[in-house]
Parts: structure tokens; C-alpha cells; sequence
């Protein structure tokens, strides 16, 4: 039997950035194919701010597994069975958003991953281990070894707490949600303001401390995209399925009216 690695953790463990491609229009499993050919390390497969249903999404992990994109999983809310039912399904980790808070940050490693680290219900038949079956002492270990947590930080409260959440045991990724927490500082849209700046400049610190790893989001100027990677960013969310096709549909579409003028 072969255990489906997370593909992401070992970019990271090589010192190699991790990129993401976001899903929110995609609901074919084609999507993962495609991210692989682009060049993409991950899916993030987007419950909150998609109509998309869990079987589609748990669909489209699996087929991710098989191509060896990993697929992670923005959940719509911090319940427990919002992480569980998609972990079950395919999913390789969860992005929780909107965490401001260690105790929230907690309760994420809880719902994601098994005893003795956090509190998942046991299950078998998982898709990331091909539905074979392993002893009911090894599966966790292999589960919680291959599943990630991603943390979203979202506003200045989170921000401030960054140092006690990295410290959290079972936590991967702090991804700071760049366009929320702007406008939560009352700065909407400014990525280039001193204080997006700062709070970079603090998670990055508390996940050096704790050896964990801080994710972009958001930013897709690509000067600023490089600033914050020589700082120490290695998680990047590069952009999603419906940017990417109204960027190059726009681009094409402008060049064939230019045809008209001649």
C-alpha cells in the first residue's frame, strides 16, 4: 500500500516555496490536472466563498491525490464537522479562516487531526491511503504525519496573537489573508502600507520561533509578492481559477478589438 505524501509539507521541508492555485469556479476534476501541468503544488479548494457542494470538492481532492497536487480545503466556519467530513473525503488539510485567537487555533488542530494530537473521529476507507485499510494503531500516526493545518490570520487581533497560535502543536501554516486584514485596519487594498508590512514581519518572526511556516494571500503585485518572500514567505496562494480566466479572456479579448482599428 502507498501512503499519498503531502506533497506541500516536502516543498516546504526542502526549503522550496509551495504554490496554490484557488478553486472557486472549477467544479470538474480536471482542475487538478491543470494545476499540475501550470506548475502548482497545491489546490485550495474554497468552501467559503464558493456554492460549491462537499461531493464536488471531495471529487476534486481525490483526483488531486492521484496526480500528486495536494489538496487543501478552506472550510466555511470553525464547526468541527466542516473539517471532518472533507478530511474523510480527500482533503490532505484544512484552511480554517478567521482565526484570532490560540484557543481557536486549538480547537483547528482538534478537528484535523487524530489522538493523541488532536481530537478527530477515527474512520477508515480514506482515499489518502488508496481505501486500504492499516492497524487501527498506525493509521493515525500516518494521517497526522500527511495532513496539514493551515491558520488564516485575518485581523490586527490575530496578528497580535501570532506568536501564542505558531506555538500551537499540530499547526503548519500561518496564511495571512491579506485583502481582510487590510480592511480591517481600515487600509482596503493598500498592500504597500507599513503596517501589512509589520504584521508580515511578526508572524514571520513567531513562525522562526516555532518552525512553522507563513503563507501569502491576496497579493498578486509581483514586486510586493517578492518582497515578502525574501522576508521568508514560502506558503503562496498564486491567484484562483476565475482571476486566471477573466485576466487571459481580457487580454484576448483587447487584441481582437484592436483588430477593428486597422
Amino acid at each position: 500500500m502507498t501512503v499519498t505524501q503531502n506533497h506541500v509539507k516536502q516543498q516546504l521541508a526542502a526549503g522550496k516555496l509551495a504554490l496554490g492555485l484557488g478553486v472557486l469556479q472549477s467544479r470538474k476534476v480536471d482542475i487538478a490536472k491543470i494545476a499540475k501541468t501550470c506548475g502548482y503544488d497545491w489546490l485550495f479548494v474554497d468552501l467559503e466563498h464558493s456554492a460549491m457542494d462537499l461531493d464536488t470538492a471531495s471529487q476534486i481532492c481525490v483526483a488531486a491525490l492521484d496526480v500528486g497536487v495536494t489538496p487543501l480545503v478552506r472550510v466555511p466556519g470553525h464547526e468541527h464537522f466542516h473539517a471532518a467530513r472533507i478530511l474523510d473525503n480527500g482533503a490532505m488539510g484544512i484552511v480554517v479562516p478567521h482565526v484570532d485567537t490560540v484557543e481557536e487555533a486549538r480547537a483547528a488542530v482538534d478537528h484535523v487531526k487524530f489522538p493523541p494530537i488532536g481530537h478527530r473521529s477515527m474512520t477508515g476507507g480514506l482515499s489518502q491511503l488508496g481505501f486500504a485499510s492499516l492497524p487501527v494503531a498506525e493509521q493515525p500516526k500516518v494521517m497526522n504525519e500527511q495532513t496539514m493545518v493551515v491558520i488564516m490570520l485575518e485581523t490586527p487581533t490575530a496578528i497580535e496573537n501570532a506568536d501564542a497560535i505558531a506555538a500551537v502543536d499540530g499547526v503548519d501554516v500561518m496564511l495571512i489573508g491579506t485583502n481582510d486584514l487590510a480592511a480591517e485596519m481600515g487600509i482596503p487594498g493598500q498592500f504597500d502600507h507599513a503596517r501589512i508590512e509589520e504584521a508580515y514581519d511578526t508572524a514571520l518572526a513567531a513562525a522562526k520561533k516555532h518552525g512553522k511556516h507563513v503563507g501569502l494571500g491576496g497579493i498578486y503585485d509581483e514586486a510586493l509578492v517578492t518582497k515578502f518572500v525574501e522576508k521568508g514567505v514560502n506558503f503562496i496562494l498564486g491567484g484562483a481559477d476565475l482571476g486566471f480566466l477573466m485576466s487571459a479572456a481580457s487580454a484576448r479579448s483587447s487584441f481582437l478589438r484592436s483588430l477593428e482599428d486597422n
